[in-house]
């Protein structure tokens, strides 16, 4: 008897759109969250260390006692009023929402190159036409936007991270974010500004948000796993009211709304100035972090390997020699137990062979040096073998 498996070829009838998401980096990363035999450079996960789990029980203990009807219930689609005034309009998941609501196939949308490949994902899902620029230490490469959108290039929507960026950790220097936001109201595309780490500085401030700078051609998109805990899962959008009140709509159409329990959380939270404190600690923390794998860098990566220096963030962005394939090398480095994201899914075309992206933000500190000591073995292995 033919079972249901084998009788249908489910592959064949997927939606064209779903056959170019890929996913398969982020499950890999996600799978190694809770990992204790390896040392994961892979995912850009806060350290557990930064969770303040004292002040949340007590917290969730008196929203579950004394405001149950609203902690426990649905709430509106564009969130609790209370943690809309306490943060800004907007809604989550907000680069899905966008490219559902504006993007059609083919439609180019410009992306930094490299990026943050959930961006990739959000955007390709609805096959848009991906466009890379490049960056350098200041950032997106604004000079040759300019000569693509002179040369007829015609996006609808530029997605950047200005702010130590995923997964470089370099920032937009203040002026090309106003020669950005000068082409973006010449030529009439969408700048949405992704600012998951602005508040992860090690030093002085970043320059002015992009958002700040032209309110009525950029939408910014914030979220609080990297600075209150990734549990809750929420994020926050402010922009043009028609792009948010569509926001508004996509999200009804997707999962409607995000958990009360856990807005009410973030407000009281907030609200208490624990979350500004949590900030200036969790600085202190990554700042160290950053510190001590430039330190292991420098002592352990073969000649000719280069990397950049964050000033804020979760990521370094390591450049090894002509002719090394991260790809491919990722399976020796697991053999080690160590894990790094190699480069190439963080751009949208066929770049990043040599590339790889280590987070730092959740290995302990004794760990960063023998961490990356096995990544510089494996580089090292390979080059010799070549």
């Amino acid at each position: 008897m033919t079972s249901a498996l084998e009788q249908y070829d489910w592959s064949a009838r997927l939606a064209r759109r779903a056959q170019v998401l890929g996913g398969g980096e982020i499950t890999a990363i996600l799978a190694l969250a809770g990992a204790t035999d390896v040392i994961t450079f892979s995912g850009g996960f806060p350290d557990p260390e930064t969770f303040p789990t004292e002040i949340l029980a007590g917290i969730a203990a008196r929203l579950i006692a004394e405001d149950a009807a609203v902690a426990l219930q649905y709430s509106a689609t564009e969130g609790i009023a209370g943690i809309r005034d306490y943060v800004t309009s907007g809604g989550i998941d907000c680069m899905e929402l966008l490219a559902k609501s504006y993007i059609n196939p083919g439609d180019a949308v410009v992306v930094e190159a490299p990026t943050y490949l959930g961006g990739i994902m959000a955007f390709r899902g609805y096959e848009a036409d991906m466009r890379g620029v490049p960056v350098d230490g200041d950032g997106m490469r604004v000079d040759v936007l300019g000569d693509l959108l002179a040369g007829g290039l015609r996006p609808k929507i530029l997605y950047t991270i200005p702010d130590y960026q995923n997964p470089t950790g370099l920032s937009m220097n203040a002026e090309r974010r106003h020669e950005l936001v000068r082409l973006a109201r010449r030529y009439g595309f969408l700048i949405l500004e992704d600012v998951a780490y602005r508040d992860l500085g090690f030093g002085s401030a970043p320059p002015a948000s992009l958002w700040s700078l032209a309110p009525d051609v950029v939408l910014q998109a914030g979220t609080f796993s990297k600075i209150f805990f990734p549990g809750v899962r929420l994020g926050w959008a402010a922009g043009p009211d028609e792009i948010i009140r569509r926001l508004v709509v996509a999200k009804q159409n997707s999962d409607q709304c995000s958990g009360a329990l856990g807005q009410r959380m973030l407000e009281e939270y907030g609200r208490a100035g624990h979350l500004d404190r949590q900030v200036v600690s969790s600085r202190a923390l990554y700042a160290r972090r950053a510190a001590l794998t430039a330190d292991a860098l420098s002592a352990h990566m073969p000649d000719a390997t280069t990397w950049t220096e964050p000033q804020g963030g979760f990521y370094v962005w390591v450049t090894a020699p002509d002719g090394v394939d991260t790809v491919a090398l990722s399976a020796a480095a697991r053999a080690r137990k160590v894990a790094y994201v190699p480069g190439r899914p963080f751009y949208p075309g066929e770049a990043g062979t040599a590339q790889i992206r280590l987070a730092y933000s959740r290995v302990a500190d004794h760990l960063i040096d023998e961490g990356v000591r096995r990544i510089g073995e494996v580089l090292r292995t390979a080059l010799e073998e070549k």
